[in-house]
């Protein structure tokens, strides 16, 4: 047989090589884009379809809150016997539960002591008004009588100052001295006493301050019974300080 003759090869310039090499990283780019796009796409339809309520979530969301709204006029309605006999005039809040499950007035409630987060805490001064509201508001937030070393270290790891609608860390007396000095308040030790002894300017050392917001303690938070009943919620008195320990 004879031997077929050899074909050369077409001879392709080095521009055209280069030209098809770039449309081909340019198309896998393309199509490895197009793969992540749809697969974000899908993943938020996922998310969306996911966060959209049922009915039934709806009806059960409002039955709990009307629930929470009767059962915080019972508490309301206490014997004045029921009703806590402060020991201090000095308290401190912490806000241990609450979500979707309260009415719109337990909320305010909450709002009204400051406390508009999870694990939020605030030194309030014992009065009447207080005592109703921590009534209303009960299985929602524990509160006891806290010792000098707490303040002191609460101001000094979880204190910040709010000023011109900013939060700014107490490194600095300054800034205390210029809010404050006008009160006699011119450092730490002085919020601190202040604080302690629930002095004639504890109001403006509060809203100086603003509410300390702790870290999540090991175990859950989220029994509503109250404390005496083996539950985390209501008073604990001086058992407070070990709570702040966990959270500080």
């Amino acid at each position: 047989m004879a031997e077929e003759e050899t074909k050369p090869l077409g001879y392709i310039s080095e521009t055209v090589l280069k030209k098809r090499k770039s449309t081909e990283s340019r198309a896998l780019a393309r199509k490895a884009q197009l793969e992540l796009g749809n697969f974000e796409k899908n993943k938020r339809k996922k998310k969306e379809v996911h966060d959209i309520k049922r009915p039934e979530q709806f009806v059960k969301e409002f039955r709990d809150q009307e629930l929470d709204l009767i059962r915080m006029k019972q508490r309301a309605k206490r014997p004045k016997s029921a009703i806590m006999k402060p020991k201090s005039k000095l308290l401190f809040i912490v806000r241990i539960q609450g979500k979707n499950d309260m009415h719109p007035k337990t909320r305010k409630i909450l709002y009204n002591l400051r406390l508009r987060r999870m694990f939020s805490g605030v030194f309030v001064k014992v009065n009447e008004g207080i005592i109703h509201m921590l009534q209303k508001v009960e299985p929602y937030v524990t509160y006891g009588y806290p010792n000098l070393r707490n303040v002191k270290e609460l101001i000094y790891k979880k204190g910040y100052a709010n000023t011109e609608k900013q939060r700014l860390p107490l490194t600095d007396n300054n800034i205390i001295e210029q809010e404050l000095g006008k009160h006699g308040i011119i450092c730490i030790e002085d919020i601190v006493h202040e604080i302690c002894n629930v002095g004639p300017h504890f109001k403006e050392v509060m809203n100086f301050l603003g509410p300390f917001q702790l870290n999540k303690p090991e175990g859950l938070l989220g029994m509503k019974q109250p404390f005496k009943d083996g539950g985390e919620a209501g008073n604990r008195e001086g058992q407070i300080n070990e709570l702040i320990d966990k959270m500080n």
